[in-house]
C-alpha cells in the first residue's frame, strides 16, 4: 500500500502543537535544575514569558514564515532557516516582554534563564523536523522499493546538483519509472560519496563497466553542458552494449522549478550525432525582413516552414506563403497564426511550374526578398522520374529567378544542397543547375540572389532520420544502403538560420556552405537510435542506390571556399549558367547523354564555354569578377 497521503496533513496539525509544549517545556526544565518551585512567581514569570514566545511563534508559522503550511520540505536546508528565523524572533519578543516586566533588571539570572528556555525549544523544535524527514524517507524508501520492480536500472552520470536531484526524485518519485542504482562522476573526490545510499562507482571511462555490474539499462547525463566529444563516446559505448542513454532538458528551464520525472528526456537528434546545434545572432543581420513584403516557395515543407517561422518573428510587412500543397499551407498557417482557415490572399496554392501562375504571384504581391526551397528532394525518386527533377528543381527555379529579377526582387536566397557538389545524381545536377542560373542572373543585375547549400537535416519529412524511427516503431529492420556510407548533418532550426543570414551578408553570385563539422556514418546513427528505443532491432544493408555517394562534399573539387564575413560560412563561386540556355544541361542533368554532359561541362566540372558578357576566345577569368561587400558584413562577429 502506498504511504498515505494523509500523513503531511497530520503533520501540519501536530507541528504547532509541538513547537508550543516545546516551549512550555522549555520553560520547566531550567526552573527545575535552578532549584525553583513549579509554582512559584519566579516560575510562573518565566512560563508567562515562554507562553508569549510560543503565541508569536504560532503568529510568524501560519502567517509570516509559513512553516506550518507545507511551504518547505521537511528537514530541508530551507525549513531549518526558517525554523531558526521563528523561534529567533519570538525569542526577541520574549526578553523585550521580559524586560518590560523587569525580570531581567530585578533578577538578572533570568536572562540565563530564558536563553535556556529559547535553545531548548529551538533544539527539540528542529530535532522534531529532523524525526519527521527520518521517518517520511523511510517510510517512502520502504513503499518504493517495493513498487521499484520491473523498473528502468540506471546509473546517472554526475554526482552535482542535478544528479542528486534526479536521485532523490527518481527514488521517491511515484510516477517515477526508473530505480537509482549507481553514480559515475569524474572527479576524484566524490569517489566514495553516496547519494541516499547510491554510490558513486567510478569515472565515466568506467560507465560501461559500472552498468554491466550494475545489471543497468540505462543511463542519465546530468551534467550541464555535456562536452560533445565526450557525448559521442558515451553514446557510441552504451549503443554498442544496447544502453539506453537519456539526459534532462537544458539547466536553463529550470532556473524557476523544480526537477520534474518528466524532465528526464531521450536525447536529442543534435545530441545523438555528437554535435551541438551552432547558434547564430540571427536577429542583428536580419533587419532586411522586418517592413518588407517576403515571399516563400516551397512553405509547406521542412525547410520553408521552418523559414516562415523565423521570418514571422522579424515582424515582415507581409509574408506570403507558397506551395502546390494545400494540406502543407494549412498546417504551416495554423502553425504560425493558430487558424487554419486558408481564406487570405497571402497563403498561394500553386506550382513554380507553372510560369503565368507565379507570375501573377509576383504581380500582386511585389516582393522585396524572395526564400526559394521549392524542389524535389528524394534522391531515388528522382533518378527514376529524371524529367521531374528537371521540371521542379531546373525549370521551377528558372521560373522563380527570372520573375525576381523582372520584379525588382532585391534579395533571393536559393536553397540548395551538398549534392550539388561534384553531383552524380539527378537532385544534385538539377541543384547545380539552380546555383548557377542564381549566380549568372545576380552578376548580371547587381543584386543579392545567393545560393545556400547544406547537409541533410534532421527530423525532416521523409528523412533518413525519420525513417529509422519509423522503422524502428514498427520492429524493423532498420535498413542502411551501406555499413561504410556518410552524411552531413544538421538541425532544421540551424539550416534556416543560415539561410537567413544568406540574405543579410552574401555576396551577389555567392553560394554559402556552413561549416557541418564531421560527416557522421549512418550505420552508427542507426545504432544509436536502437539502443535509445530499448529494442532488439536487426540493421539490414541494402547496397547503394544509383545516383548515391558512399560520402558527400560541401565543395566540389573545383571550388575554392573562403570565409570573409562567419567563421562557420564558407563562401563559394560556381560557373555561371543564364536563365535562357539553361537547355543546354538538360542531357546531361537528367542523365540521358554523358557525352552531352562532356561538351557542356569540363572534367573539372564547371560547364564549358564563356560566361555571359566574356566574349568567346577571351582570356579572361570568368569567375574573377570584383563584387562589392554589403553594408551588413560590418555587422558580423
Amino acid at each position: 500500500m502506498r504511504p498515505s497521503t494523509s500523513a503531511p496533513d497530520r503533520q501540519t496539525l501536530l507541528l504547532p502543537i509541538l513547537d508550543t509544549l516545546f516551549w512550555l517545556l522549555a520553560a520547566f526544565v531550567p526552573c527545575r535544575l535552578h532549584g525553583d518551585a513549579f509554582a512559584s512567581p519566579a516560575a510562573l514569570s518565566v512560563l508567562a514569558c515562554a507562553a508569549v514566545a510560543a503565541v508569536v511563534s504560532l503568529c510568524l508559522g501560519y502567517l509570516w514564515l509559513l512553516t506550518y503550511r507545507r511551504r518547505y520540505p521537511a528537514g530541508s536546508f530551507d525549513e531549518v532557516t526558517a525554523v531558526v528565523t521563528q523561534f529567533g524572533v519570538s525569542a526577541l519578543v520574549m526578553f523585550g516582554v521580559a524586560a518590560i516586566w523587569g525580570l531581567i533588571t530585578d533578577t538578572p539570572l533570568r536572562a540565563l534563564t530564558l536563553a535556556a528556555v529559547f535553545a531548548l525549544a529551538l533544539l527539540a523544535a528542529l530535532t522534531a523536523r529532523f524525526a519527521a524527514r527520518l521517518v517520511n524517507t523511510y517510510r517512502a524508501s520502504q513503499y518504493y522499493q517495493r513498487v521499484a520492480r520491473g523498473q528502468d536500472r540506471i546509473v546517472v552520470v554526475g554526482a552535482g546538483r542535478v544528479g542528486q536531484q534526479i536521485i532523490h526524485l527518481t527514488k521517491f518519485d511515484a510516477a517515477s519509472p526508473f530505480t537509482p542504482v549507481g553514480l559515475v562522476d569524474d572527479d576524484p573526490a566524490k569517489r566514495n560519496l553516496r547519494i541516499l545510499g547510491v554510490p558513486v562507482r567510478g569515472g565515466v571511462d568506467d560507465l560501461i563497466d559500472v552498468c554491466a555490474e550494475l545489471s543497468a539499462s540505462t543511463v542519465v547525463i546530468a551534467v550541464a553542458d555535456f562536452p560533445a566529444d565526450r557525448l559521442k563516446t558515451v553514446t557510441t559505448g552504451c549503443a554498442e552494449h544496447g544502453i539506453r542513454v537519456m539526459t534532462i532538458v537544458p539547466v536553463r528551464q529550470l532556473a524557476h522549478r523544480a526537477l520534474q520525472i518528466s524532465d528526464i528526456r531521450e536525447i536529442d537528434l543534435a545530441e545523438v550525432l555528437g554535435r551541438r546545434e551552432i547558434h547564430t545572432d540571427v536577429s542583428q543581420i536580419a533587419g532586411y525582413l522586418s517592413g518588407h513584403t517576403v515571399l516563400v516557395t516551397g512553405a509547406g515543407g521542412s525547410i520553408g516552414s521552418e523559414l516562415a517561422r523565423q521570418i514571422h518573428r522579424f515582424g515582415p510587412k507581409e509574408l506570403v506563403l507558397l506551395d502546390r500543397d494545400e494540406s502543407a499551407l494549412h498546417a504551416v498557417q495554423l502553425d504560425i497564426y493558430g487558424k487554419g482557415l486558408l481564406d487570405t490572399r497571402d497563403m498561394v496554392l500553386c506550382d513554380i511550374r507553372d510560369r503565368a501562375a507565379l507570375e501573377a504571384v509576383f504581380a500582386e504581391h511585389r516582393p522585396q526578398v524572395v526564400f526559394h526551397a521549392a524542389a524535389l528532394k528524394h534522391l531515388p525518386m528522382l533518378e527514376m522520374y529524371p524529367e521531374e527533377g528537371w521540371k521542379t528543381n531546373a525549370l521551377g527555379s528558372r521560373n522563380v529567378i527570372e520573375l525576381a529579377r523582372r520584379y525588382e526582387v532585391q534579395t533571393l536566397v536559393n536553397i540548395s544542397t551538398d549534392k550539388a557538389a561534384d553531383p552524380t545524381s539527378v537532385l544534385g545536377r538539377t541543384k547545380l543547375a539552380a546555383e548557377r542560373m542564381t549566380t549568372a542572373t545576380a552578376l548580371d543585375c547587381g543584386r543579392r540572389f545567393v545560393s545556400v547549400r547544406f547537409g541533410n537535416v534532421l527530423g525532416s519529412r521523409g528523412s533518413m532520420l525519420w525513417t529509422f524511427k519509423r522503422q524502428i516503431e514498427e520492429g524493423g529492420p532498420v535498413t542502411v544502403t551501406h555499413p561504410d556510407v556518410e552524411r552531413f548533418f544538421m538541425t532544421i532550426p540551424e539550416a534556416c538560420q543560415l539561410v537567413l543570414q544568406a540574405g543579410s551578408f552574401g555576396r551577389p553570385g555567392d553560394t554559402m556552405v556552413l561549416d557541418m563539422g564531421e560527416p557522421v556514418k549512418i550505420v552508427d546513427v542507426a545504432r544509436r537510435l536502437i539502443a535509445q528505443s530499448g529494442k532488439d532491432i536487426p540493421i539490414e544493408y541494402t547496397g547503394l542506390r544509383p545516383g548515391e555517394k558512399l560520402s558527400e562534399d560541401l565543395v566540389a573539387h573545383s571550388e575554392h571556399g573562403e570565409r570573409p564575413f562567419h567563421p562557420l560560412v564558407s563562401h563559394v563561386r560556381v560557373q555561371p549558367q543564364p536563365t535562357p540556355q539553361v537547355e543546354e544541361l538538360h542531357a546531361w542533368a537528367v542523365g540521358e547523354d554523358p557525352l552531352a554532359g562532356a561538351a557542356q561541362v569540363r572534367p573539372d566540372g564547371v560547364p564549358a564555354g564563356p560566361a555571359p558578357g566574356v566574349a568567346a576566345g577571351s582570356t579572361a577569368d570568368p569567375t574573377d569578377t570584383a563584387l562589392p561587400v554589403p553594408d551588413s558584413a560590418e555587422a558580423l562577429r
